[in-house]
């Protein structure tokens, strides 16, 4: 099939989406493109997505949060479902009740996520974890295997759980917000590690 025709512009934008997805996981916002590319407004580069998307180069899925596809790719790309076990904290740590709520389609080749990773996703609600560039209302790919230092992880610390980053000292582990706002948190009897963030699917501006 030929390609279609795009101007300039729109090849630099579909360029960004793909080194953006590539290199971060995730697909940039709107706003992420009106400041990327000095857009007066959002409106702006809706515009453009619009006219990508007319054009077949790519595909945005209804009622997902930054869901966009390259047709192109689909031949090489692998759409699973994985389930969505309700919030997660990314605040002070939270006695949240994870409960499934239905599931998630994600390209699991385009997120570099093994096809045999036992994976689930769950709500950020916060702001702890902003410097990492996890926001509230992003969704997170986490899965279920043991974390390494320096690994972003839903843990259960003393019996709540919570969206932090996993570290380690004089062999004790512990967890660290990204944000200076909040202190570490020290497990005074129990850390249980649930999930490592392997994807993130951010919540669109």
């Amino acid at each position: 099939m030929q390609r279609p025709e795009l101007t300039h512009r729109q090849q630099e934008i579909l360029n960004y989406l793909r080194k953006t997805q590539r290199e971060e996981g995730i697909m940039p916002s709107t706003r992420e493109i009106q400041q990327h590319f000095g857009f007066a407004s959002q409106t702006a580069a809706m515009s453009h997505l619009r006219a990508l998307e007319r054009k077949g180069v790519i595909q945005r899925l209804a009622g997902k949060a930054r869901a966009v596809i390259f047709p192109d790719e689909l031949d090489r790309g692998e759409i699973l479902d994985i389930p969505v076990y309700g919030n997660i904290a990314a605040g002070m740590a939270q006695d949240v009740e994870q409960e499934r709520q239905g599931c998630i389609s994600i390209d699991i080749t385009a997120l570099g996520i093994p096809r045999n990773a036992r994976t689930f996703a769950l709500k950020v609600r916060g702001d702890s974890m902003i410097d990492a560039h996890i926001c509230n209302g992003d969704t997170v790919i986490l899965e279920f295997r043991e974390p390494r230092k320096g690994d972003i992880v839903a843990a259960l610390i003393d019996g709540e759980t919570t969206l932090k980053r996993y570290l380690v000292d004089h062999g004790k582990p512990f967890l660290r917000a990204e944000n200076a706002d909040y202190p570490d948190l020290i497990p005074a009897q129990e850390l249980i590690i649930q999930g490592v963030l392997v994807a993130l699917l951010r919540h669109a501006a």
